[in-house]
């Protein structure tokens, strides 16, 4: 079950179906971000195709020479574009491959369009969803949801999303869902509905145990996106932002030109693809490792790399090691940048303290904590606004809950009303009126024990001790032990054994250190695999966006303080 692989064998179907010779690919918006997270420019260029454009790009030349590879989402817009090229055809011959289902209409529309008769083919190749790792795919759509509904249009796309990821990894699945989320289940009930449609198209070998589907929603869990992170891909998304693969380092003191923008990307950048799941720490030894590993062999050039400067120095210096490893110079700059960024927002501190709200239950420390910091000069408004996130969603219910004074700490500091709005925003969005699950005190027995021994070890890490709630979702879902009281499946029939291909997508929203939880389950559960997809990839800011755009404002900041009882769930 590898994604990007899914995806890459249909960009080389379509590319190799249409013969040897010069092509065009003619993609939309959507289909160019879907092709270009799998492959480079400089590799489709070596299959012969030798220019991309774009369908609604009105200026584009004639060019009877190629053939036209027309790679589209099946949108009423994309059709009528099409209508247009094939009366005033630009190329020799086209290949049409639609990223989902297409109606006959709308096929029988392009029939009568195509007078000069240079359409080849038309077919369905399901690559409709972005594949970001092997195991992780999203969307990319912000504000799926208006408060607790979805936006029609969004819900729309995201089962188009879905089932397209089904069909192109040859899955029928049995289909699980929150209870506690209507859009969960509104969505189930979408997929289910295309799977029986288009049952011919899901009609594939049956396996032993059934694949699984589970629809999960962002709000059962929303510490998780809020939380700083130091593995490596997680960390570059929460600091700088990973926007289809690309990385924006143009606001870096000093950068070079060349590396204004920066492409990380595991299927053709070797040293992120070891790194990219490593803590921070690991990282920066590592590229050491390499650059002294480059000394050995050129024993002349001396030179110490003990810092981060160091390196950066070092790349300077030595123009053959910038070409022998153009990747790894890449590297020094970002995690320079990152380093930059958690020394000048204290980020070590703030972190310890955003894990010490997320994973323990000590009020009387925590709200200390989060006081000291808040007087800080050096932690930034964004970061002090989500310590205090943190705390309100923790000590929602606590009898000494002490929000107003925090609130108040938030504007004392100069913290705008838009940040503080947001903190009953987000407790509106994922406080423990909404929530099916009970994300912060463990209630039986096991739990418990764990706990209590963890406190009693110590933890080999203070800034990754957070388990994402998902992490126990699955743990419970690969044992068996998922409750069907909260999380029933849609129809008669449940699973008996244990599931063995599970595909889980969370509505708002994953995030990385979910990512890294799938990777690891993978990893360590023989006979497991775990596809995780989201309405897009969430960092902190993104995730505000989101609560924003699905419509939760916020109380007016000084009146914030969360009553006792809170009414009745939806």
């Amino acid at each position: 079950m590898n994604v990007v692989f899914a995806v890459k064998q249909y960009v080389s179907k379509m590319i190799e179906d249409s013969g040897p010779g010069m092509k065009v690919l003619l993609m939309d918006k959507e289909t160019t971000s879907i092709v270009s997270m799998v492959y480079t420019q400089s590799e489709i260029l070596q299959k012969e195709v030798y220019l991309f454009e774009r369908i609604d790009s009105l200026n584009r030349e004639t060019m009877k020479h190629l053939k036209a590879i027309c790679f589209l989402r099946p949108t009423k817009e994309n059709v009528e574009y099409l209508i247009q090229e094939l009366r005033r055809p630009k190329y020799s011959i086209y290949y049409i491959y639609f990223s989902n289902v297409i109606s006959k209409s709308d096929v029988k529309s392009l029939a009568e369009a195509d007078e000069q008769e240079v359409v080849a083919e038309v077919q369905e190749f399901y690559g409709d969803y972005i594949a970001v790792n092997p195991h992780v795919f999203s969307l990319n759509l912000l504000g799926c949801c208006q408060g607790r509904s979805w936006d029609l249009a969004q819900l729309s796309r995201t089962a188009q999303g879905l089932t397209a990821l089904l069909l192109s990894l040859k899955k029928c699945p049995m289909i699980r869902y929150q209870l506690s989320s209507d859009p969960a289940k509104r969505l189930a009930e979408c997929v289910k509905q295309v799977i029986t449609k288009e049952y011919e198209l899901f009609d594939f070998r049956r396996t032993e145990v059934p694949p699984l589907l589970l629809i999960l929603d962002r709000s059962d869990d929303a510490i998780t996106p809020l939380l700083n992170q130091w593995t490596y891909q997680a960390m570059v998304h929460e600091l700088l932002g990973i926007n289809n693969n690309r990385i924006d380092l143009s606001r870096v003191p000093g950068i070079s030109k060349d590396l204004r923008e920066v492409v990380l990307s595991a299927e053709n950048d070797e040293f992120y693809a070891n790194n990219m799941y490593l803590n921070f720490a690991e990282i920066g030894s590592n590229i050491k490792n390499l650059m002294e590993d480059f000394q050995r062999r050129k024993p002349k050039e001396q030179q110490k790399v003990e810092s981060i400067a160091d390196m950066k120095a070092f790349v300077e210096n030595y123009p053959q090691f910038k070409k022998m490893s153009g990747t790894v110079s890449k590297h020094v700059t970002v995690v320079g940048e990152l380093s930059r960024l958690a020394s000048e927002r204290n980020l070590l501190e703030v972190s310890e303290v955003e894990q010490e709200l997320a994973c323990q239950n000590d009020h009387s420390s925590a709200h200390q904590n989060v006081r000291r910091l808040l007087q800080n000069p050096k932690v930034t408004e964004f970061d002090a606004t989500r310590l205090v996130m943190l705390y309100a969603l923790h000590y929602e219910r606590h009898s000494s809950n002490s929000l107003p004074g925090l609130m108040m700490d938030l504007k004392n500091k100069g913290v705008s009303e838009k940040y503080r709005k947001l903190v009953s925003a987000v407790v509106e969005y994922g406080g423990k009126r909404v929530r099916g699950s009970d994300l912060f005190s463990p209630k039986d027995a096991v739990a418990i024990t764990k706990q209590f021994l963890k406190g009693l070890k110590g933890v080999e890490n203070v800034y990754t001790q957070h388990q994402p709630f998902l992490h126990e979702t699955l743990d419970q879902l690969i044992k068996g032990k998922l409750k069907d009281g909260q999380y029933p499946y849609l129809g008669p029939s449940t699973l008996r054994d244990r599931p063995q291909d599970i595909i889980v997508f969370i509505i708002g929203g994953a995030t990385y250190e979910e990512a890294l939880t799938v990777y690891t389950l993978n990893r360590t559960t023989p006979g497991v695999r775990i596809v995780l997809g989201g309405t897009t990839i969430h960092n902190t800011k993104s995730f505000l966006e989101e609560i924003s755009a699905s419509g939760f404002r916020g109380r007016g900041a000084e009146s914030s303080h969360v009553p006792a009882r809170a009414s009745s769930r939806r």
